[in-house]
């Protein structure tokens, strides 16, 4: 049988590798490694530290404070990247296009990556960045979770109701490769389903599965 939440014990030992504000200043690639996107505003630092029970993301009521490619490590091949926000309107605009450049880098290079999580407020799904993000997984090839945040903020029937109709737009526009939750930090509502979609792609659940069959020594 497997563990519940494979995650966790890796989760555990988790701790703050290095900042990269460039490609090239990553570490090196190999191994696994899956990604935390999204719009600035989003819950994205909240749910790296929701999922992972630690307190590896800083998070901030400012927007956009997020300015870097964060690695955290969680074993000798596995590590979780926190990528920059995306969209805030106050930060300059050389600054955002300096993101941009480097995130579209990262994601375009990184042989490593093997998904990536997509928050999306579920107050404002689909903006022009997460559409973006829809095309560039659906061109790669690249697992992508959508994690619907903040999902706390609307009654039960109308977050039910949200999840069903950008599930519907989600199939339509970028087909079958991409899964969507409902996702709430605070409420740790769809936390279990997100770490297992974490936990597989980590390779976790096949060493779990490789451990429950092995014969005993």
């Amino acid at each position: 049988m497997l563990p519940k939440n494979p995650i966790l014990g890796l989760c555990q030992q988790a701790s703050f590798l290095i900042s990269a504000a460039k490609v090239d200043q990553c570490p090196t690639d190999e191994g696994r490694e899956v990604a935390f996107a999204g719009r600035s505003n989003a819950g994205k630092s909240s749910a790296l530290n929701t999922l992972t029970h630690a307190n590896l993301a800083r998070t901030s009521k400012t927007p956009g404070r997020t300015q870097l490619l964060n690695f955290f490590r969680l074993d000798d091949e596995r590590r979780l990247v926190d990528l920059p926000g995306y969209g805030f309107a106050k930060v300059p605009i050389p600054l955002k296009q300096h993101w941009q450049r480097h995130l579209e880098a990262y994601l375009g290079s990184r042989e490593s990556l093997v998904g990536v999580f997509l928050m999306m407020d579920i107050r404002h799904p689909l903006t022009e960045f997460d559409r973006m993000m829809l095309d560039w997984s659906n061109a790669t090839g690249m697992p992508l979770h959508i994690l619907l945040t903040k999902s706390d903020k609307l009654a039960f029937g109308a977050a039910k109701g949200a999840l069903l109709t950008i599930q519907r737009e989600v199939r339509k526009g970028w087909g079958e490769g991409v899964s969507v939750q409902l996702f709430s930090a605070p409420k740790r509502q769809g936390v279990e389903e997100a770490q297992r979609v974490l936990a597989s792609w980590l390779g976790l659940l096949e060493e779990a599965s490789a451990d429950a069959q092995a014969p005993d020594a």
